[in-house]
């Protein structure tokens, strides 16, 4: 499909896994936006077990931080598809310490808003913490759900950016975005990497930044090989994210380019298909891990090749 280009698999599997990164929408949780019970048993018992846990997620951190809170994790949260990444909140802090923060350039942002609106999209900026929105925007209450924090209003979003942002969410009816991907990644490129985190949201976030990224300096810091990462995502933001682990799970809806990258297919995540596969991986004893790891590998070989 254009503007899905192929992204190959960079390193070989190994065990244990040390290290797993999460998106959330569309993997751990449904549209519902509930957790199952199943799902954070497992995930918890993963980090008392010791094993690194992060969400990482296209969300604004502080929207990710509550679900974090659920699953008892400890380790750094990455939002807006890497822009953003903060610990988690210790003592009185309600946020967490900002570990990196690497926004959009004014020009691009405007831009890209601009360009948005040309196409049929409907852009709205997020900056740290805040949703910044078209004072008419009839969807407000919805965002404000969806994110758990409340909406500035601004009359004119092209005037309102006057400094870097941490990203742009361009929205349209499902399937607009993806039309426009491989026009809007010729247009920035190198002022913007460009991606969809949603069937309904075209995204624009600083040249450089995406899951992959952020999934290596998740590792680096905290000294895991990546053969030993696992990493589970639903949509193409999730792609380079799942290419650069060992251990790449795509949930079963996910896009065609997704799953090509990725090393196993998990169960739909109404069937809490994410929890299956780190207590198949993460969770077993090493040999039961290692024949889980083949056998799932096998299933999806077949399921790639009826792409």
């Amino acid at each position: 499909m254009p503007g899905q280009p192929f992204v190959p698999r960079s390193v070989a599997p190994s065990l244990p896994i040390r290290l797993i990164a999460l998106d959330i929408d569309g993997t751990l949780v449904g549209e519902d936006l509930v957790l199952a019970d199943h799902t954070v048993s497992v995930i918890r018992r993963a980090v008392r077990r010791g094993i690194r846990v992060s969400l990482v997620t296209g969300r604004m951190t502080s929207s990710a931080i509550r679900f974090a809170e659920m699953l008892e994790l400890t380790d750094p949260v990455v939002g807006y598809q890497g822009a953003l990444i903060r610990q988690m909140p210790r003592g009185g802090d309600r946020l967490g310490r900002m570990l990196t923060h690497r926004p959009l350039s004014s020009s691009a942002a405007r831009e890209a808003v601009v360009w948005s609106r040309d196409r049929g999209l409907d852009p709205h900026l997020n900056h740290l913490e805040r949703l910044v929105l078209r004072a008419d925007d009839p969807r407000v209450d919805d965002y404000s759900a969806f994110l758990g924090t409340r909406a500035t209003r601004v009359a004119d979003l092209v005037a309102w950016i006057r400094a870097p942002v941490t990203k742009v969410v361009a929205v349209g009816p499902p399937g607009l975005p993806m039309s426009l991907l491989a026009q809007a990644r010729s247009a920035f490129r190198g002022r913007s990497d460009v991606t969809v985190a949603h069937p309904r949201f075209l995204e624009f976030v600083a040249p450089g930044i995406n899951k992959g990224v952020a999934v290596r300096w998740l590792a680096r810091r905290a000294g895991v090989p990546m053969g030993g990462v696992m990493a589970v995502g639903d949509q193409l933001n999730d792609l380079e994210m799942l290419a650069a682990v060992g251990h790449g799970v795509a949930m079963p809806a996910a896009p065609d380019a997704v799953v090509a990258a990725a090393r196993y297919v998990a169960p739909p995540v109404g069937e809490s298909g994410a929890a299956d596969v780190i207590e198949r991986l993460a969770l077993s004893s090493p040999r039961e891990a290692a024949a889980a790891a083949a056998a799932m590998a096998d299933v999806a070989a077949h399921l790639r090749a009826m792409l």
